[in-house]
This record gives C-alpha cells, sequence and structure tokens, in this order.
C-alpha cells in the first residue's frame, strides 16, 4: 500500500485542496491482488488504490470513456512474422499504467482509507491524472501513451488502433500495446533496446525480457519457430468447474457437433 501511494505521489496524481460548493466526490477504496507466475507460484502481493467511477456522473466529472483493445488475430499475426523472419520478441511492463492519463475533467476523491493527510484530514483530492475505477481512465491513459509514440517514428495501424509500426532506413518495428503490457518486436535487436529506453525514460517501465507470456498465451521457443499454448488458462478453467482431476482424452468432445441447451441429461458428476 505505501509503495502504490509513494507511485501516486510520485505522479503528482492529486493536490490536497477543500471540496468546492456543489461539487460531486468520488469514494475510493483498496483492492489488493496476488500476481502469480505462467507456473503458478506467486510472484508478488499487489495493493491498488481504486476510485468508486460507479458515483461519477456523466457530463459533470467525466465524458468520453472509450478505449480500444487489441485483437487476437493481431497477436497472433505479430507472432507469426517474428517466427517467420526470426525477430527477437521483448515484452515490457508499464507500472502504474493508469497514473499518466492526464484528466480533461475536474474530479474530486475522497482521501484514502489509512492515508489521510494529519494537516488536512477535511480536504479531498483534487485528481490530476487519471485512477483506476474512473470511468475515463482507459481513455485518458490510451490519450497519453499513443500520443508519445508517434515522437518515436511509430504509426498507428488503421485495422487495429493497438498496433504501431516503424519502418525506417535501420529496419522494421512493431509494437503491440494493451492497458499495461507491451510487445515488442522488430528487425534488429538494436532497434528494439533504443525503443525500450526511450520509453522507459518517459515512463516508469519493467523489462521483462524475452517473451514467455502475453494475454493468456504461453510462449516457448525452439530452432524451428515459436510454440503457443494456453496450458495455465486451461488449468485454471479446470479448476473453476472442479474437473482438475478429470482424465484427459484427445478429443472430449465430436468436431463440429451443435449441442443444445435444451438437450440430453443434464451431467452429475459421480
Amino acid at each position: 500500500m505505501q509503495e502504490e501511494i509513494d507511485a501516486l505521489h510520485a505522479q503528482g496524481t492529486w493536490d490536497l485542496v477543500p471540496l468546492p460548493y456543489a461539487k460531486n466526490l468520488v469514494g475510493c477504496k483498496w483492492v489488493y491482488r496476488i500476481k502469480k507466475n505462467t507456473d503458478g507460484s506467486i510472484a508478488r502481493h499487489k495493493a491498488r488504490l481504486v476510485a468508486k467511477g460507479f458515483s461519477q456522473e456523466e457530463g459533470i466529472d467525466y465524458n468520453e470513456t472509450f478505449s480500444p483493445v487489441v485483437k487476437p488475430t493481431t497477436v497472433r499475426l505479430v507472432l507469426a512474422l517474428a517466427a517467420q523472419f526470426h525477430w527477437p520478441l521483448r515484452q515490457l511492463d508499464v507500472k502504474n499504467a493508469f497514473l499518466y492519463g492526464i484528466l480533461q475533467e475536474e474530479v474530486y476523491m475522497t482521501q484514502p482509507r489509512g492515508f489521510t493527510s494529519k494537516l488536512y484530514p477535511d480536504f479531498v483530492c483534487r485528481l490530476r491524472k487519471s485512477l483506476y475505477g474512473l470511468k475515463q481512465a482507459p481513455h485518458a491513459r490510451n490519450d497519453r501513451f499513443t500520443s508519445f509514440l508517434p515522437s518515436l517514428g511509430f504509426q498507428a495501424s488503421l485495422a487495429d488502433p493497438s498496433l504501431f509500426v516503424q519502418h525506417s532506413s535501420h529496419g522494421t518495428m512493431i509494437l503491440l500495446f494493451y492497458i499495461d503490457n507491451i510487445l515488442l518486436t522488430g528487425s534488429h535487436s538494436s532497434l528494439l533496446t533504443s525503443v525500450i529506453d526511450a520509453l522507459t525514460q518517459e515512463f516508469d517501465m519493467k523489462d521483462l525480457g524475452t517473451l514467455t507470456y502475453f494475454l493468456g498465451l504461453q510462449v516457448s521457443y525452439s530452432s524451428s519457430g515459436l510454440f503457443v499454448s494456453q496450458s495455465k488458462y486451461i488449468k485454471e478453467l479446470l479448476d473453476r468447474v472442479d474437473l482438475k482431476y478429470s482424465k484427459s482424452y484427445a478429443t472430449p468432445c465430436l468436431p463440429y457437433h451443435h449441442l443444445l441447451k435444451d438437450d440430453g441429461k443434464p451431467y452429475s458428476r459421480p
């Protein structure tokens, strides 16, 4: 929690001010999460301050909320290109990605529980940067990041707004951006390093090295290319429906068989 508060203050997320008359006040809460590695082991314990965006009022403290989402076909295409041309694949994590969006609206929030100012206990937070939970947070975060990429020579794809391509005399670079995950590949490793350095100077980022896990896809490497699987997702799905210890079968049902919700007998576990 202290690390989260320190990050918020470092970004200048809010100013403490008296609540103006007749202004809407948004609450906030702490959300705790255990981040796990692809093998299921615990990577870190994470605390996140989240605004209660359900109390916002349209036209008063938020307007535009739309934010593009990367298409699964785009991810598969980029992986296929990297495998075909033997391009290196790198993964980056944007720390506190939502904190980089600059708010255009006037938003006031209560002080975080456990971190109320001793000097100004009756003041509220006038938000300057976006925060998790705000309705306009994805839109503000996306605007902030995508407006910076053209300065590095990237152009957004017309087919997928989360895909950015850089063409130069030195080669080609491809960047996929989704919330706080970045997939980066290109024709030369030196180009990757220069882009990563430029991004790190502008944003607080963590270089995760060679791509191994992206949006539920596990990537492993061999001399013949890439192998993409979703074993972690499948194991979590089986565990959720209490079928973790069921016997495996190559084809669990007939291909192209149409199932009707009112046809057949209900399944009961023996």
